[in-house]
């Protein structure tokens, strides 16, 4: 498996993006967490398997419709196996 932690710049907070990446997580048998950043960006954590991650990265970069995201920084991470489904904080 993968992981990854994602910071999401743009206007996504308040467009239901964390609930629209749980939803798109869970669909893909992904694993990690969505939470707003007091910078007003996001960030998400994903584990999953390598097609189901690059799957989730092309929703990460769309979004829920009224989201525009400007940016999207990428760093690969320890996997975490601590993870149980997909959850918004």
């Amino acid at each position: 498996m993968n992981c990854y932690r994602y910071i999401i710049s743009g206007y996504v907070q308040g467009v239901c993006y964390r609930s629209g990446a749980q939803h798109a997580a869970r669909k893909l048998n992904i694993t990690g967490y969505a939470k707003n950043l007091p910078s007003g960006d996001v960030e998400v954590v994903a584990r999953g398997a390598e097609a189901d991650i690059e799957e989730f990265e092309k929703w990460l970069w769309r979004g829920p419709i009224i989201a525009d995201v400007i940016d999207i920084k990428k760093q690969r991470i320890e996997e975490n196996t601590g993870f149980r489904g997909f959850v918004t904080y």
